[in-house]
């Protein structure tokens, strides 16, 4: 069976859509991360950068991207499940694939007007050239709520 993400776009269009938007006066919020395994912690995370502006888009780490950071086990689940499966969630309007390890040169060219992540960071821990890309585009920088105990890692070592 060929499940197809109904919200995954590449990043051309994506783009395209962020600018509409944007002419519409509507904020673009965005937010990243591998979604390995959807927990908890990720809906809590999603659901808080929603209520920061009008639609939020997620910028999934590719399969390579993945296995990069986080080591020859993951991910879990492809990158077209992990899409689909955030399809799933109402809240999230948009997804589009990106395959460094960085998201600098995708911020650049989307330019959110809001960025939002994990409470997990900080301003210091966060990528410097991801960080000033944000600053470059003039976008908000929100860290949301951590929920305690609910990382990807923490849910898969559960099950090893």
């Amino acid at each position: 069976m060929d499940l197809l993400p109904s919200k995954l776009f590449n990043f051309a269009d994506a783009c395209v859509i962020c600018e509409k938007l944007r002419e519409e006066n509507r904020k673009v919020v965005l937010t990243n991360g591998c979604f390995d395994v959807l927990h908890v912690g990720h809906i809590f995370s999603l659901e808080n950068a929603k209520k920061l502006g009008d639609s939020l888009w997620v910028a999934l780490n590719s399969d390579l991207s993945v296995k990069a950071l986080k080591g020859d086990k993951r991910p879990i689940f492809s990158e077209k499940m992990r899409a689909y499966v955030l399809s799933a969630v109402s809240v999230v309007d948009g997804i589009f694939i990106f395959n460094g390890s960085r998201l600098k040169d995708e911020i650049l060219q989307f330019r959110p007007d809001v960025y939002a992540k994990s409470g997990d960071y900080t301003i210091d821990t966060l990528d410097l050239s991801e960080r000033k890309a944000l600053q470059t585009v003039g976008a908000e920088i929100h860290f949301l709520p951590f929920v305690e105990g609910f990382s990807t890692t923490t849910v898969i070592s559960k099950f090893s």
